[in-house]
């Protein structure tokens, strides 16, 4: 294929959708909760609001797909179809599909429609991705479970259509993310876009039904130095399920199956695109815009420079991975790509830090001449912490000296007294936001400023092990 090499960002919101574009993303997706596979903390109810997005990405030279990788039971399809005429309307760049009965009536009733394949769908082998290809699908998004060799024997089989493959975020526990975990345990289907991760709620785990000899035998944090072999069943107790047991197995490292670590390809992007892949996805419409931005420009970086047909250096590649450190994660894994990925982990699969900043405050709004920002809180900040800002052009740290609410001294918004102005040593998500000097004066693209923060007691990977990262 000739298409241009693709970083594609996720869009749980309109606000996401413009920092990831921001940051570097190539292109988006977003999807109608109805009919995508993220119901819940995704903003996109209202058709407006999606055409507003697919109009405000187009403007910059972007593409944008809509998801509808539901699995649809009967009671669903009018209503798909109806909702498709409205999407077609919208005139997004493509559709993210799995049902292979939605995408049938699709095109037959909207031939113009330009369909990617899901990984929802296990695109697995070179003879599907053939058939897909047949059918009139322009792209299919691989499924996760493939290594690069894998993803190159398709290539080769079928070079005339685009590949689509994940590099980055969370990994379902379940087969291409198809579980029926939670609509076990919640009645929430997974596969219609409700799962409520019941893969990563806390389980105690017990030994044939002897709680005693396995409080002797010790607890997580000492379990793989000091670990006995216990014989027979173990069971897993959800928290709110008290006296439900679960039978399921352990070793050493505990029940890992059931919370997998997050996806990092940085050091498998070359080899992808060798081997074909032409859009490098990332996972995480639910994640905040800090996410979607720092993880853009990390991937951007590493897209560019391979681009122009350069490698990564180690000095690259270690820049990169401490920047999508400080993002919320479960420690780093490069998936299957590797034949054998514990020998070719990302070095921060050992025991060093997982996510080493937090997710400080977003720009409101900014006030050239007194060089004051309001700021959106997102988790406490202290006089005196150390904050990082972030713009697609800028980025310096400064020390947090004086914050007010309401206003700022040299500076006053619309209908704001200087009586009103308050004077605090901490400042906390969730409530007002807060007006602070800006030491260095931002320039081009402030609109889109995040601040960081260094976590004050880092956590290390393996105390992390202990509970989910959620």
């Amino acid at each position: 294929m000739t298409a241009e090499l693709e970083l594609l960002m996720p869009g749980g919101s309109f606000e996401k959708v413009r920092y990831a574009l921001a940051f570097g993303a190539d292109a988006v997706y977003v999807g109608v909760p109805r009919y995508s596979l993220r119901a819940r903390e995704n903003d996109f109810f209202d058709i407006d609001l999606v055409q507003e997005t697919v109009d405000y990405v187009h403007k910059q030279g972007k593409k944008v797909y809509l998801t509808c990788n539901i699995y649809a039971h009967n009671n669903k399809i009018k209503g798909f179809m109806e909702a498709m005429k409205e999407m077609m309307d919208c005139k997004p760049d493509a559709f993210i599909m799995t049902d292979p009965g939605l995408i049938a009536e699709t095109k037959e009733h909207f031939p113009e429609a330009v369909i990617h394949l899901s990984t929802q769908a296990n695109n697995t082998n070179w003879a599907q991705v053939k058939f897909w290809k047949n059918y009139g699908v322009q792209r299919v998004i691989l499924a996760r479970e493939l290594n690069v060799q894998e993803i190159k024997e398709i290539h080769e089989h079928v070079p005339d259509i685009e590949l689509e493959a994940f590099v980055h975020g969370s990994i379902c526990m379940a087969y291409s993310g198809r579980c029926l975990l939670s609509n076990y345990l919640s009645y929430r289907d997974a596969n219609q876009g409700t799962c409520s991760h019941s893969c990563r709620w806390g389980f105690k785990v017990y030994a044939n039904d002897d709680k005693e000899r396995y409080e002797k035998q010790g607890h997580f944090d000492d379990v793989i130095t000091e670990y006995v072999p216990l014989e027979g069943d173990f069971y897993l107790e959800e928290g709110q399920r008290k006296g439900e047991f679960m039978n399921i197995d352990e070793d050493e490292y505990g029940t890992y199956i059931m919370n997998s670590k997050d996806l990092c390809a940085v050091d498998y992007m070359k080899d992808l695109m060798d081997a074909g892949i032409i859009s490098f996805k990332v996972e995480g419409r639910n994640k905040t815009e800090y996410y979607a931005s720092i993880v853009a420009r990390a991937y951007k970086r590493a897209l560019d420079k391979l681009k122009t047909g350069a490698v990564l250096t180690e000095q690259d590649r270690r820049e990169i991975l401490d920047e999508l450190s400080t993002t919320a994660n479960r420690g780093f894994i490069p998936g299957f790509y590797a034949r054998n990925a514990n020998a070719k982990a990302q070095e921060l699969e050992k025991d060093t830090c997982i996510q080493t900043h937090l997710y400080a405050a977003r720009l409101v709004s900014y006030d050239k001449a007194s060089q004051v920002a309001e700021l959106e809180i997102k988790n406490r900040i202290d006089k005196g912490d150390t904050l990082t800002v972030i713009t697609p052009n800028q980025q310096f740290d400064f020390n947090l000296d004086e914050a007010y609410y309401k206003g700022h001294p040299d500076y006053l918004p619309e209908d704001v007294n200087a009586n009103q102005v308050k004077l605090t040593e901490h400042l906390h998500g969730g409530g007002e936001n807060a007006f602070v000097k800006i030491p260095v004066a931002l320039t081009e693209g402030f609109e889109h400023a995040i601040f960081r923060m260094p976590y004050k007691d880092p956590v290390s990977l393996k105390q992390r092990s202990e509970t989910s990262l959620v």
